[in-house]
């Protein structure tokens, strides 16, 4: 068994499951397994459940080994509510299943779940996320899982008996269970939740007994149904629907109906003989789904669970928290459309699935690519840590490639200050492009592409119109008139200064070195706290000068946007 000698949870992991995976199907492929309910949006908590096996499997892949990356579509859930931002009338379907509930308004997929799966997919193959779909509609509504419902039906006592050592929260005297250490608010169980199915119920036992199976009504085609009895020995069974619909129907050859989550899940462990599959959060609970299906899938369906660990909250910087079932919530396919696909890779890979993070939508997102593009660096360097060379790596290629990236990869902050700018402007653009570093010069936006076009994506769908940038189109006559005689002397040396500084590096050096001079020190001087004071003071008046407010993009990128002639005609009147 090939062993990782890299540090990151990714490689332990890897070595566990094909160890895993060998004891239990020794020469078999390895399976690992996902599960997403097209229900809503399907945001980026739920990346987490398809990144997480992505990663591992692909290690595994990397070492030589056959593995299947099983993604399953509960498309066969029911729908529970109407999302924020759809018509109310929409109530009318729910408890039907998502592929039997009509697409929002002006979508061009037949039904809802296709309208949410399809944005998704797409997004996990710009990604480079090789998975195999399975849509749990069509494995039920086929009879691929026949023999699998009626072995449930047949032990649903055993099932009811390990269900029922759980249900303890309603019993009178019966003690709470153990506080988790963070407490789990309804937003980020929603993040957290792998399938989107663990809030059906499990079957409770009613008056006629404990059925494992909820039929879909044949004429209102909702689940709001009660299976009456049940004959093992012809399958025959009755179920009555709150819409007054009653029925008896074979269970042999009955395929509207499906196991209840708690059973469903389980069974598809050992349908599929799934190694390795992560859950959120909430299954550390008592009596969660994933716990209840540990004893079920070995009691009942002579499976074994799988292994992988719970994964936490990932949430997004300078928004609240996300929760699907209250619209609006930023999925894989928006953040796409303003980072790179291997810089969301990396934001998976490079913590653990334990560990919480957040993804910047605001201004962060600068950041985030500040300390991407500086591990760029230390890679090239052969300096960066093994644990950070590894997801970096993981970030960039899979075991089938590289993924696409951008030829030359200029400061997102510098692309994004450039595109505020010009409003877009391609002529615009590549003039104050090509001024960066005259030495090495951008030739073509395609060099800088694609990760212009998604610092474009930002400015214009993430920046509030009053943060833009709007360059003067007349020199502000009242300010420049009041100026005081240290003003006017800094703005005298920055303008004498910029034939000679016309790069990006060269009026960095001129902007902060102006209040050097002015101070009687060598523009190379380290600043002092005075200094920096009198620095401050002169961008804040730049920046008036300029663009009518005291702060903007950085002044370098700011003054190279605006042009020299510009520049003059705003800071000399």
């Amino acid at each position: 068994m090939a062993q990782s000698t890299e540090t990151d949870w990714v490689s332990r992991f890897a070595d566990e499951v094909i160890a895993e995976a060998e004891r239990r199907a020794p020469g078999k492929p390895v399976v690992v397994a996902s599960g997403l309910s097209p229900s809503g949006p399907i945001h980026l908590g739920n990346l987490r459940e398809v990144m997480t096996p992505h990663l591992v499997a692909d290690e595994i892949r990397r070492r030589g080994h056959e593995c299947v990356h099983i993604l399953s579509w509960d498309d066969y859930d029911r729908y529970r509510k109407v999302p924020a931002g759809i018509d109310p009338s929409w109530s009318e379907h729910i408890g039907k299943p998502l592929t039997s509930v009509p697409a929002p308004p002006g979508s061009p997929y037949p039904n809802w779940a296709e309208h949410f799966k399809a944005p998704m997919a797409e997004a996990l193959r710009e990604m480079g996320i090789e998975f195999h779909p399975i849509s749990q509609t069509e494995m039920y509504t086929s009879g691929a899982y026949r023999e699998q419902i009626l072995h449930a039906m047949r032990h649903r006592r055993e099932i009811d008996a390990v269900l029922d050592r759980y249900r303890t929260k309603d019993k009178p005297g019966a003690k709470k269970p153990k506080q988790q250490q963070k407490p789990v608010d309804e937003a980020e169980l929603a993040a957290a939740e792998g399938s989107g199915a663990a809030a059906e119920d499990d079957g409770s036992a009613g008056a006629a007994g404990y059925y494992p199976y909820k039929p879909y009504c044949s004429v209102c085609e909702r689940d709001v149904t009660t299976v009456t009895s049940y004959d093992d020995e012809t399958t025959e069974l009755s179920y009555a629907c709150a819409c007054g619909h009653g029925e008896t129907v074979r269970l042999s050859e009955h395929n509207r109906g499906k196991l209840v989550w708690k059973v469903d899940w389980p069974m598809r462990w050992a349908y599929e003989g799934v190694v390795f599959e992560p859950s959120g959060v909430d299954h550390s609970s008592p009596g969660s789904s994933y716990v209840v299906g540990g004893q079920i899938v070995r009691e009942v369906f002579g499976g074994e669970q799988p292994i992988g660990p719970m994964y936490a909250f990932v949430g997004i910087s300078g928004m609240a928290k996300m929760s699907s079932s209250k619209g609006g919530v930023p999925t894989p396919a928006d953040a796409l459309e303003i980072m790179e696909a291997p810089l969301l890779r990396w934001l998976y890979a490079r913590r653990r699935p334990n560990q919480s993070f957040k993804i910047a939508f605001d201004q962060e997102i600068q950041r985030t690519y500040d300390e991407w593009d500086a591990l760029e660096r230390k890679i090239a360097e052969g300096v960066a840590q093994p644990a950070d060379a590894a997801a970096y790596s993981r970030a960039t290629r899979t075991a089938t490639g590289e993924l696409p990236s951008t030829p030359r990869p200029l400061p997102y902050r510098t692309l994004a200050s450039v595109v505020d700018i010009t409003t877009g402007h391609d002529e615009q653009t590549l003039r104050i492009l090509s001024e960066l570093d005259p030495d090495n010069p951008v030739k073509s936006l395609e060099e800088t592409r694609p990760r212009l076009d998604k610092a474009e994506r930002w400015i214009t769908t993430q920046v509030p119109a009053d943060q833009r940038t709007r360059v003067r189109d007349e020199p502000d006559t009242e300010r420049l008139a009041a100026l005081g005689d240290t003003e006017r002397e800094s703005l005298r040396l920055l303008l004498d200064g910029l034939d000679d500084h016309w790069s990006l590096d060269g009026l960095t050096t001129l902007v902060y070195g102006v209040p050097k001079i002015q101070a009687g020190l060598s523009p190379e001087a380290k600043p002092t706290p005075e200094l920096k004071v009198a620095q401050r003071s002169f961008f804040a008046l730049l920046y008036t000068l300029l663009v009518g407010r005291d702060t903007g993009p950085r002044l370098p990128t700011l003054l190279l946007a605006v042009g020299a002639d510009r520049v003059r005609k705003l800071l000399a009147g």
